[in-house]
């Protein structure tokens, strides 16, 4: 049995691993300009999501969302693990206000980027939305989160499309994890 994630098909997209030929697309993406930063990124995910495979380990990494009428990579979407101290949260700590930055704990984590040229297209919701069917469905994954900045008003905008449940750290740190989307499987 293989842990490797299958191509993922939606209405208007091929959700599959990276290949080399998508370090250009992931410069415009994640728009950063130093092609060997993006060599690297697209060559260690490739490389990663078949070392869990062999593994037999989630399928952690990045995938390219190709626009199937274009047939052009236009946005990013991967299951990541994260590690913050989520139980700051009210969800993960029974309501409770905490007084300071406690202990990590792992979550299976969503991310998604989309090139700037197609936001606001219910992209990176189609995209997300796969991979969220997919973890719950075929890897039983109790829950998801996303995590975002105050002011990334879109990603928020895509969490609350995906139904996830959207909460603030009442703490000021980590910087990183001001807003936080949770989403349970419902299974």
């Amino acid at each position: 049995m293989t842990t490797a994630m299958p191509i993922l098909e939606t209405e208007r997209m091929i959700i599959r691993p990276f290949a080399v030929d998508d370090v250009e697309r992931i410069a415009v993406i994640n728009e950063e300009l130093d092609a060997e930063i993006n060599r690297e990124y697209v060559l260690g995910t490739i490389a990663s999501g078949r070392h869990l495979a062999n593994l037999h380990q989630p399928p952690y990494g990045e995938r390219a969302g190709v626009l199937k009428s274009e047939n052009l990579m236009i946005c990013a979407v991967g299951l990541v693990p994260c590690l913050m101290p989520f139980e700051q949260l009210p969800t993960f700590a029974n309501g409770a206000a905490p007084q300071a930055v406690v202990s990590s704990t792992a979550e299976v984590g969503l991310y998604w980027a989309c090139d700037p040229a197609y936001r606001q297209r219910g992209i990176a919701t189609e995209a997300a939305r796969a991979l969220i069917d997919y973890a719950f469905d075929h890897l039983h994954i109790k829950r998801i989160i996303a995590t975002t900045e105050y002011d990334n008003l879109a990603s928020q905008g895509v969490m609350r499309k995906l139904g996830m449940t959207i909460e603030h750290n009442p703490l000021p740190d980590p910087f990183y994890m001001q807003v936080v989307g949770i989403l349970e499987n419902g299974a």
